[in-house]
């Protein structure tokens, strides 16, 4: 496989991930009024969007136009996830649980993707350590809100 290819796969790899925490919080945070969790998930939220522009910067300085968001029907599927998790339950508790299980899964994307990608790039490496230390920390601040 090409150098740039392998490069866009990656960086495409971990755009993903971070979309994905993106729609999922703004998914979630319409199905809450609990002020303190709604603060918690808007710091997340800034985080993953500066980490997308990480990655936007990163493919315009390495000229990768294949810069891909999560498709329709993954969108969709999320989307769907979160309104049927909600529909009996739309506690702070169940929100919170419904994000840890959405860390967890994004920290397991990571260790997979870093694995799937060793030597590609350093750069890249970096931006994925970010994001997998910021969701390491995430579950800590996410896990109070299971005892409300």
């Amino acid at each position: 496989m090409e150098e740039k290819e392998k490069l866009t796969k990656y960086l495409n790899a971990i755009y993903q991930n971070i979309r994905t925490g993106i729609q999922s919080i703004e998914d979630i945070m319409t199905k809450t009024d609990d002020n303190k969790l709604l603060s918690e998930l808007s710091v997340e939220q800034d985080t993953y969007i500066c980490l997308s522009k990480e990655c936007e910067a990163f493919a315009k300085a390495e000229k990768i136009e294949g810069l891909k968001d999560n498709n329709f029907i993954e969108k969709a599927k999320l989307w769907a996830s979160i309104n049927m998790s909600t529909m009996m339950d739309d506690s702070t508790r169940k929100i919170a649980e419904l994000m840890l299980i959405g860390t967890f899964m994004g920290i397991i994307t990571c260790l997979k993707d870093k694995g799937d990608h060793k030597g590609v790039s350093k750069e890249l490496d970096e931006i994925l350590d970010k994001l997998y230390t910021f969701e390491r920390k995430n579950i800590d601040r996410l896990l109070p809100f299971l005892e409300e």
